[in-house]
């Protein structure tokens, strides 16, 4: 089975969702179930984890509305102000909402002007109510936030992170060093697990596809094939190529890199890591799988 480790579903009308304002217009338009199904269906994808796109409660809720009405949804990434005095309670109330579909919470630490937010004390209760439910942790992270996280890591090493887009590297630049040790230094906790996604919407225009593979290579070298979750990251990397075109690249990339565990990074981690009820899901056949 592939499990899409990350995807996004939006409707920008809600009000919520601040950042569109200043994306590329294509994004500025809904997202939904219906936009995707079939192209998910031909690419042999069954199953989906949701992750939330807005820094509010509601469109969290939001997700789990459609998440009742679209099946290949075994999961969702949702947000909750870690800053909150009664953090516990919310979180609380959303995973009775959800009905078992909050597997992970994210806040959007990337876009929050305080880089060292992620150790700050101010959060520390939310870290705690994650552990005491068992829900994962997702890290939107780029270059200011790295060592923050990895402070946050060094105070709490059971934490169960995914991090979102291989932690976001500066392809542009160039700076590969940095990143690299950054990866390194992430994935001497047992418990991370990193996201195969995102990395085509890093480059710029004139940058070729190729560019990323020196950082696919050591994502796949320090996480190992056990720890590694491939995601679409659509509809945002729509802006680069269609779905299934990324997902014939990192199909070619986890044959080249690991052959012997196309199962485990293209479904299987994800499936273990959110811990994800897989029984909603059909079995159709495994049309991109095979190209």
């Amino acid at each position: 089975m592939i499990v899409d480790a990350h995807q996004h579903y939006w409707k920008p009308s809600r009000g919520d969702y601040g950042w569109l304002a200043g994306a590329p217009a294509s994004l500025r338009q809904d997202f939904l179930p219906q936009d995707i199904a079939a192209i998910r269906d031909e690419a042999g994808v069954e199953a989906c984890v949701l992750v939330q796109a807005a820094p509010s409660e509601d469109e969290t809720r939001f997700l789990f509305e459609l998440a009742r009405q679209d099946a290949s949804v075994a999961g969702v990434v949702g947000w909750v102000d870690f800053e909150a005095p009664d953090v516990d309670s919310r979180i609380a109330a959303l995973a009775i909402d959800g009905r078992n579909l909050l597997v992970g919470l994210r806040p959007m630490a990337q876009d929050i002007e305080d880089p060292d937010w992620l150790d700050s004390a101010c959060i520390d209760a939310a870290f705690t109510s994650l552990h005491a439910r068992e829900l994962a942790f997702d890290a939107l992270v780029g270059p200011s936030q790295w060592p923050a996280l990895q402070r946050r890591l060094d105070r709490e090493p059971r934490l169960r992170v995914a991090v979102d887009h291989g932690a976001k590297p500066d392809l542009a630049d160039g700076s590969f060093s940095r990143w690299a040790t950054c990866i390194e230094r992430l994935a001497r906790y047992p418990n991370v697990h990193c996201k195969f996604s995102g990395l085509l919407t890093q480059l710029t225009p004139d940058q070729d596809p190729s560019t990323i593979t020196p950082y696919v290579e050591h994502l796949f070298s320090s996480f190992g094939p056990a720890r590694l979750m491939w995601g679409s990251d659509w509809p945002v990397a729509t802006l680069r190529c269609d779905y299934a075109t990324w997902l014939r690249l990192a199909l070619r990339y986890v044959r080249a890199l690991t052959p012997d565990h196309e199962a485990a990074l293209m479904g299987g981690n994800a499936a273990r890591f959110y811990r994800l009820d897989l029984s909603r899901q059909s079995l159709p056949a495994h049309a991109m799988a095979r190209q």
